[in-house]
């Protein structure tokens, strides 16, 4: 039986506790502008662009389609860099005994004997599907320290070339993603290494946090944006889902902001790899971890252990969650890539494109009435998507978008309602 394109579950628990108090501990007032300044200090850096999609949201019956397109940031397709290299930066100032403000990123960058000496040789170490791996290996590199990124069995040759680009070390692992996880945590522990993952659990918790943050200088960047559009805040934000970090910086980000008026927000996971959907169908207010393969295009999103520091905050926090199939991936990745006339061009890999499926499916499936419904979305809605990376696995890339694998099934094909 074909999987349909969309299952969701309304958060009722966040919508009666409209903030979190992790979200408020996370971003703190003036922390997220203080890391948007740190990483403007990294040369190379610039915004990345928030563009909008107003023939395909008028087809589909929206306001506005906004994305804030990550797929060049500083040249790695990834936003994953901005966590990556806060996290290391937070990790080197406690090395050194430096107080927060005492050095920027770009010092780091430049290092000279006196710092180099204070801090030590630290290796870096952690696990990936690739994007978060090859951040650290860039940002480590870039620093003069190496990085040793576990991968496991089924990361493509595409993505691990990219980290060895980048200077990592890479070491495969027999297993899924959460195996690798427990492999870099383990040998890390073994080795005295400084271990910079995305996830947390029980006694690290720090790095994680640290990681989170530096995921809000894309979203200071997108509210600058939005000023310069006469818009005030996005109504509706739709985030994808691996470990749960980045919907935790994004939906968290936006409650501590407008706490009085909060955009209505989405998580977003594939079907194979739902853990944070499945953590809230359970009920219990706990993260619930889901077994198996992990067996999706999405590899980004191929994790089975929510990140726990993540999970306090999107329950809190996140309205709805959805899982999706990898059509409705494929079917955003298309999209993007064949804009309507008007419409810009984006480059979108399989996990930074979900989220674009999902809300075409929310809008134009019939199946979704419900969900469109309860989120509210109609002609006034403006809608924040993330296009989390670029092309980073070209062989995937092409197999989807040239050869036109993973296709819509029949019976879930839409028609526009909206005539060209």
């Amino acid at each position: 039986m074909t999987e349909v394109p969309i299952q969701w579950i309304a958060n009722t628990h966040a919508l009666e506790n409209p903030k979190s108090r992790l979200a408020a501990e996370l971003f703190p007032q003036g922390l997220p502008q203080k890391v948007r300044r740190l990483h403007s200090s990294i040369p190379g850096y610039r915004m990345s662009p928030l563009k909008s999609l107003p023939n395909l949201a008028r087809r589909i019956g929206v306001g506005g389609i906004w994305v804030k397109d990550e797929s060049a940031r500083l040249s790695l397709n990834s936003f994953k860099v901005l966590g990556g290299a806060y996290a290391i930066y937070r990790k080197l100032l406690e090395r050194g005994g430096y107080e927060p403000d005492e050095l920027t990123l770009k010092d780091l960058l430049q290092l000279d004997g006196e710092h180099r000496e204070k801090l030590g040789h630290p290796v870096f170490a952690t696990a990936t599907d690739g994007n978060h791996g090859t951040g650290v290996a860039w940002a480590a590199n870039k620093m003069g320290f190496p990085a040793i990124i576990y991968v496991h069995s089924l990361t493509t040759k595409d993505r691990i070339r990219g980290i060895e680009r980048q200077g990592g070390h890479v070491v495969v692992v027999d297993g899924n993603y959460d195996d690798a996880v427990r492999q870099a945590t383990k040998d890390a522990e073994k080795n005295g290494w400084e271990i910079i993952s995305d996830t947390s659990w029980e006694g690290y918790e720090e790095v994680p946090r640290w990681i989170m943050q530096g995921y809000a200088t894309m979203f200071v960047e997108a509210q600058e944006q939005f000023s310069g559009q006469g818009l005030s805040r996005p109504t509706h934000l739709l985030v994808q889902a691996g470990v749960g970090s980045l919907a935790a910086a994004a939906i968290g980000f936006y409650s501590v902001l407008f706490e009085d008026n909060v955009p209505l927000s989405m998580v977003v996971e594939p079907t194979k790899a739902a853990c944070l959907f499945e953590s809230m169908r359970i009920g219990d207010g706990k993260p619930h971890s889901v077994t198996g393969e992990l067996d999706t295009i999405m590899a980004g999103l191929a994790c089975g252990d929510p990140n726990p520091l993540a999970w306090e905050t999107l329950y809190n926090c996140a309205d709805f969650f959805a899982k999706c199939p990898d059509y409705v991936a494929a079917k955003g990745m298309r999209v993007y890539s064949t804009p309507l006339p008007g419409d810009p061009f984006i480059v979108s890999g399989e996990s930074g494109a979900v989220t674009l499926g999902a809300l075409m499916y929310t809008m134009e499936y019939d199946g979704a009435g419900d969900l469109r419904e309860a989120m509210g979305l109609n002609e006034e809605s403006q809608v924040l998507l993330i296009n989390s990376e670029g092309n980073t696995s070209p062989e995937e890339f092409r197999s989807v978008v040239w050869e036109g694998s993973i296709p819509v099934p029949e019976e879930f094909k839409i028609r526009s309602r909206v005539e060209e």
